[in-house]
């Protein structure tokens, strides 16, 4: 039953990150995926959302029917099949332990470390004809892009009303009850182009237009849960050419959904300023990528997240995060969803890596969730 080029947790994670997946290019990942679950006797299902998305794949979904009789509380497990564009080829390698990448980019293991737990759990909840209340695996795209494969799923396709995802940096044990809104902030400015040295007075910059909006724009930490960023400028054509487009692409967040929203008037009326005094026009669209989220110690979906992490062996901390997640998108839908550290630590970064330990233990951590959920 189970996958000859897997023998553990191990080897399907080095197999996993070992293939390229930046969002919207899943399709080896998602390959190796189905064919796994496949060979463990699973049906999966792919949704539509490559298409809408423009991904090489959909998001996938494979269900393990209940064996307890109806008693417990269904589940589904999530993770996300892409990851940050990688700089380099990606060739990991464990020492002392800790598996790390070779080559001076990601390694990965955001998100694929949970990835292969959820498929190791999967295969031995089958070999070991483990009892349980019911499972489904949901695999997403484009989550590093704002959680838009999570948010172009069905999640009424689901019979499970509660679930967990293992996609935040920081040691086996934490466990999220906040993640913040978002709003992105794409802003095109328009002025007039002239010859820089011949006649620069007959030119309005949006390059100088723009610079002044940044100048004015409050970025960074604002308090210990808003931040703002400006990630991306890009204008002109040459060097001797007055610019008359240059377009700036912001983001903001906050997990107190009235702070995002009088961050981002502010941030729009500096940019309306700085088009106004640079005599140039401006064209802002603000988005909601996803919506932010705020659990309870007692809510029944932590209360398992605890029993779990406890019989497995690990302290429990809560904790509010700035970092967003497939979680944000169900839990805004009113399903339930938390978010477990899973010991990856430095993500989106060339020092990215994960202790062997940890990718076993979070395997006996999801064991002991279905076995909660069993009991609940």
């Amino acid at each position: 039953m189970k996958a000859s080029w897997a023998p553990d947790v191990l080897g399907l994670f080095l197999e996993l990150v070992s293939l390229p997946s930046p969002s919207g290019d899943e399709r080896r990942v998602a390959d190796l995926v189905t064919a796994y679950l496949e060979d463990l006797g699973l049906e999966v299902t792919e949704d539509e959302a490559g298409a809408r998305l423009g991904s090489s794949s959909g998001n996938l979904v494979a269900r393990l029917e209940p064996t307890a009789n109806g008693d417990g509380i269904p589940i589904f497990l999530c993770a996300h099949l892409d990851t940050v564009t990688p700089t380099a080829p990606i060739e990991p390698a464990v020492t002392e332990g800790v598996v790390r990448n070779t080559t001076g980019t990601i390694l990965g293991a955001d998100n694929k470390a949970a990835v292969a737990t959820m498929l190791e759990a999967a295969r031995l909840i089958l070999s070991e004809q483990r009892p349980h209340s019911g499972v489904e695996l949901l695999f997403t795209v484009r989550e590093e892009t704002g959680c838009e494969g999570a948010g172009a799923f069905d999640h009424s396709t689901l019979a499970a009303r509660l679930g967990f995802v293992f996609d935040i940096e920081g040691p086996i044990g934490d466990v999220v009850l906040a993640a913040p809104y978002h709003r992105t902030i794409d802003v095109h400015f328009k002025g007039q182009a002239a010859h820089a040295g011949i006649n620069p007075e007959a030119g309005r910059s949006a390059i100088a237009a723009a610079a002044r909006a940044i100048c004015d724009l409050r970025l960074g930490c604002i308090d210990d849960e808003t931040t703002a960023n400006v990630g991306v400028i890009e204008g002109g054509v040459a060097r001797n050419v007055v610019p008359d487009s240059c377009r700036i692409v912001a983001e903001a967040r906050s997990r107190d959904e009235r702070k995002l929203e009088v961050l981002v008037a502010e941030m729009l009326e500096c940019i309306g300023f700085a088009a106004a005094v640079t005599d140039c026009e401006v064209e802002t669209q603000v988005a909601q990528k996803y919506p932010g989220y705020r659990l309870r110690r007692d809510d029944p979906a932590v209360r398992l997240a605890a029993e779990a992490l406890e019989r497995s062996g690990h302290e429990v901390h809560t904790r509010e995060s700035n970092g967003a997640a497939d979680a944000n998108v169900f839990n805004g839908r009113g399903l339930p969803c938390v978010n477990l550290a899973n010991g990856v630590s430095r993500i989106h970064s060339p020092e990215e890596e994960i202790a062997v330990a940890d990718l076993e233990a979070m395997v006996d951590v999801t064991l002991e969730l279905v076995e909660a959920a069993r009991g609940a």
